[in-house]
């Protein structure tokens, strides 16, 4: 099942990539404030969904532009659900900064079993399968060793769609830009989780984010040996 989501995963990802080069063309329509969906978007789910479909034509899928659907013989609540994001960044690869990433995870009765982030533009592979630890283009990663915060980098998330919560996660902000070495802020959530895993950075948190954000790169850090939870330490 790896195999098929890092086949999925380049062919969206190649897909981006060709669309970069010609960025001031695409056809982008808003959702909401600050939140743009592409025609690289759709065109990147769709080879995605239409990858795993032919393989496993029974499972269903929780995707971020298309919602969530099931396979032609799947029950209302399929055993096996593959969460996508096609374009984690699309803000970022609209102007050209290339930090943008394709996630793609499989949950199996309820837990996550498979996972990808693939980055298009440095051709970077982090997989994860439960049990079998985590890697970065074939090579084993750990999350790093520090237990200071002080000497800590730790990345983050801007509110920029939603503002509920600005003033709670300002003030967090403020905390943690005191008592680490410095705060990182890329914008590519999926890509924030795989740095985590491969020690780029010590710790990442982040108000708001959707499964098809986290899901793969979750999985990805626990399988690296880090850990994964809510703003009260529960595993969610």
């Amino acid at each position: 099942m790896l195999n098929v989501a890092i086949k999925a995963a380049r062919r969206a990802g190649n897909i981006i990539n060709r669309a970069s080069l010609n960025s001031e063309r695409i056809q982008v329509t808003r959702k909401q404030h600050n939140d743009f969906v592409t025609e690289v978007d759709q065109a990147a789910e769709a080879a995605i969904i239409e990858t795993l479909r032919e393989a496993y034509p029974d499972h269903g899928f929780l995707a971020e532009e298309t919602g969530e659907t099931v396979g032609s013989q799947a029950a209302d609540q399929p055993s096996h659900v593959w969460i996508i994001d096609p374009l984690d960044g699309t803000t970022n690869f609209l102007h050209g900064f290339e930090q943008y990433s394709v996630s793609i995870a499989l949950m199996s009765r309820g837990q996550l079993e498979q996972a990808v982030v693939y980055d298009p533009s440095r051709n970077d592979l982090f997989t994860a399968t439960r049990g079998r630890g985590a890697f970065l283009n074939d090579k084993r990663i750990r999350v790093t060793q520090r237990t200071k915060l002080q000497e800590s980098i730790i990345g983050t998330g801007f509110p920029f769609r939603d503002f509920t919560h600005l003033d709670t996660y300002l003030g967090m902000f403020k905390d943690m830009i005191k008592k680490t070495t410095g705060l990182r802020r890329p914008g590519s959530a999926a890509l924030d989780l795989a740095y985590v895993a491969v020690g780029w950075y010590d710790g990442f948190w982040e108000i708001g984010l959707s499964a098809w954000d986290i899901a793969a790169g979750g999985l990805i850090v626990q399988e690296a040996g880090g850990m994964v939870g809510d703003f009260e330490g529960n595993e969610d």
